[in-house]
């Protein structure tokens, strides 16, 4: 008798590997854990190939070694502030004699935690691949919830170091990021101010229905 091996999806092995679905897409791309592929193009891995790669991970597993120099700014209308930016935390990693450092410049909103680069830089240092990442400012990682991030670094061996530097952190973006929490809570009372004036109508014509 023969029997199939379990297989699974690439949600669940994701889970399993600790990592998420897109990481385990990018070493699908890299050749690393290649999946079979249903008739319908869907990644399946065995659960002898994720053990195995788990070993392997486990063997490999070595201390984090690239340093990241982060900058962001909002709009593209800030560019010279993104160029200062990096001209700045160019300048201290040199006086820091730090050398190999790889530098990401992004635009996109501080709230916005769907950013590209910065996905791909918490997938980094999930990986525990990221030994230092520095940052002009803390609000040019995220807007808010800073010192959750500061912890996700911390558990995975990666380094914070932040200039702190408030004229990098340019004010209009402030106003920008508050704008839009202000517009969020509006359209949520709003749909429940009209939420509660239909159950008000509902409730009132069930009532002179009886």
């Amino acid at each position: 008798m023969v029997f199939m091996e379990h297989t699974l999806g690439a949600t669940k092995a994701a889970k399993i590997l600790g990592v998420t679905v897109k990481t385990i897409q990018r070493w699908d791309r890299e050749g690393r854990l290649v999946p079979a592929r249903t008739d319908s193009n869907r990644r399946i891995y065995t659960e002898t190939q994720i053990r195995n790669f788990q070993k392997i991970q486990h063997s490999n597993n070595t201390q984090p070694t690239q340093i990241i120099a982060y900058c962001r700014v909002s709009s593209h209308a800030q560019k010279p502030d993104l160029l200062n930016q990096r001209r700045i935390l160019e300048e201290f990693t040199v006086a820091r004699g730090l050398a190999n450092v790889q530098f990401i410049e992004e635009i996109g909103g501080g709230l916005n935690f769907k950013r590209k680069h910065f996905l791909r830089l918490m997938d980094q240092i999930s990986n525990r691949e990221v030994k230092t990442l520095i940052l002009a400012h803390k609000d040019r990682l995220t807007r808010f919830g800073y010192e959750w991030f500061e912890h996700y670094a911390k558990c995975n061996d990666c380094e914070l170091l932040v200039l702190n530097q408030e004229r990098l952190s340019p004010e209009q973006e402030m106003v920008q990021d508050l704008m839009t929490i202000v517009h969020c809570f509006s359209s949520r009372l709003y749909g429940l101010r009209n939420y509660k004036k239909k159950l008000n109508e509902i409730l009132k014509s069930e009532t002179q229905g009886v």
